[in-house]
């Protein structure tokens, strides 16, 4: 095949929608190696993409040791994406240094150490790069859950989203949470001590609402005046809509001038619209990123003073001149 110029690492279940958005881009993808997509292209970013490696190198390998020592020569931190040849990759990883990738507890920053990735293509010839977008394994930060106050999953998502930002709300803070019932992202919000408000039409889990630092409005997000409600430093939003709706909804918040941070879920039912994603990423001071606890559906991310600065609020969503 070509030569190898990049790989994305597309989340389970959504290879087509990566092939889809990567077109969209003028992206061809060679070959597929399970679920990261093999292109001569340089890097471009999609934002469905868990990781992306920048600088993919392809060698020949003659036994297990001779690969652990060409990735060891190199860095000393490597991850393992693997989707056959277990026994061989385990007996190479056996011989790297271990990856300290305990679970995370929320709220802490990303992880800094540089962290390659690598895989066997076959028996003999492996794939790594030394460099690629995400601080996590193949991706996907893991974190020590909490079972037992949250009322779903969903606080997953807005830890992922925070830890990814490197920034959360601290307890001097205020926040809105838009279409919050039954309320896994405001308990994580309150949790961190921040003042919440929460809106919807349906009431918020008893639990949450008697959380400490919890208000709740019954009101739609989407009839709700930005410009007319007391300014706040953070906005959220999980809410089920159509996309078109979100981004209207996001370009009221950002008109309004009322926060100076956006994190909103993009959801898409159906296809995938490329058009809405183009969208979104066009908003001076935003991002989009899937997350590992996302499904077909993205994370916007916005801030103002980014958007004063005209660049990216997520690092690692703007590849440079370097990169490609």
């Amino acid at each position: 095949m070509s030569t190898i110029r990049t790989a994305w690492l597309a989340a389970d279940g959504l290879t087509s929608v990566l092939e889809a958005d990567l077109a969209w881009r003028g992206v061809t993808i060679d070959r597929w190696h399970g679920r990261l997509a093999l292109s001569s292209s340089k890097p471009v970013y999609s934002p469905w993409a868990l990781d992306i490696w920048l600088d993919p190198q392809v060698v020949e390998i003659t036994s297990i040791r001779n690969a652990a020592d060409t990735l060891r020569a190199i860095q000393r931190n490597w991850s393992l994406y693997t989707i056959d040849h277990f026994r061989r990759t385990a007996l190479i990883t056996d011989k790297l240094p271990p990856v300290k990738a305990a679970p995370l507890v929320f709220p802490t920053l990303p992880p800094t150490s540089p962290l390659g990735a690598w895989t066997l293509l076959d028996t003999n010839t492996l794939l790594f790069s030394a460099r690629k977008t995400s601080p996590f394994v193949n991706g996907a930060p893991q974190f020590v859950e909490n079972r037992t106050g949250p009322p779903s999953r969903a606080y997953l998502k807005l830890w992922e989203a925070c830890t990814r930002l490197g920034r959360w709300p601290t307890p001097e803070e205020r926040c809105y949470d838009l279409g919050a019932t039954p309320g896994g992202w405001t308990w994580a919000i309150a949790n961190l001590g921040a003042q919440v408000t929460a809106f919807d039409r349906a009431p918020l889990d008893p639990k949450v609402a008697a959380m400490p630092g919890v208000s709740f409005q019954q009101a739609s997000a989407f009839g709700l005046e930005p410009e007319k409600l007391p300014a706040v430093d953070w906005m959220f939003s999980d809410i089920i809509a159509y996309p078109q709706r979100l981004l209207r909804l996001t370009q009221n918040w950002i008109a309004s001038g009322n926060t100076d941070n956006i994190v909103l879920t993009v959801k898409f039912q159906g296809e995938t619209d490329h058009e809405i994603v183009a969208a979104f990423e066009a908003i001076p001071g935003g991002s989009l990123a899937h997350l590992a606890h996302n499904k077909h559906e993205l994370t916007f991310f916005w801030n103002k003073t980014a958007a004063a600065e005209n660049r990216p609020t997520l690092a690692g969503t703007n590849l440079t001149q370097e990169d490609a």
